[in-house]
């Protein structure tokens, strides 16, 4: 169909409902549709239909043009976000691995703790033992020294009653050829 009879379907239904003549200036329904017609020819006159054609293409074009920026966004969105979740499962990585040095660090450290106090002990055993020696040879010299003195007091006691004034002349005289024999 085209416009005009479109426009005269619908002018017909309003000229039938009307008294009287219908194209009397006096029938309000002719007069109205005198203003509607000429309102339309001003409008088509005018180009009234392109241009809200052209605005409405316009409002599509800028439409069309946001939905693609959102999509762009959207894609570098999932882009950064698939970028943080890859850093995050690196920098989860990283953390299991130091977690895993610091424990084998933490072991070996105890390790060489256990070995430390292991050869301390070691050799506390042994400067004990050292020291126990020292004081077992110092406390057998003591004895000996001891048992010395008591023997040349002993002997000295023993000399001193048997011996006689003659025998002491004799040993000193011994012991003068002694003293210079070695001297000279």
């Amino acid at each position: 169909m085209t416009r005009l009879s479109i426009l005269l379907v619908l002018v017909a239904g309003p000229a039938m409902a009307a008294d009287g003549p219908f194209l009397s200036l006096a029938n309000t329904d002719f007069v109205v549709l005198l203003g509607f017609l000429a309102f339309v020819g001003i409008l088509l006159y005018f180009g009234v239909p392109k241009l809200l054609g052209g605005m409405l293409d316009q409002r599509a074009a800028n439409i069309r043009s946001e939905l693609d920026q959102a999509r762009q966004l959207r894609e570098e969105a999932q882009e950064l976000l698939a970028g943080y979740e890859r850093k995050q499962a690196e920098v989860q990585a990283q953390a299991d691995r130091i977690v895993e040095t610091a424990r084998e660090e933490a072991k070996a450290a105890a390790e060489q703790a256990k070995a430390d106090i292991a050869t301390s002990v070691q050799r506390r055993l042994a400067a004990a033992e050292d020291q126990i020696a020292s004081a077992e040879a110092s406390a057998v010299k003591e004895v000996r020294d001891q048992a010395v003195s008591v023997a040349i007091s002993a002997a000295q006691d023993i000399v001193a009653k048997q011996m006689t004034a003659k025998s002491a002349g004799s040993l000193i005289d011994d012991a003068i050829k002694e003293v210079g024999e070695k001297l000279h």
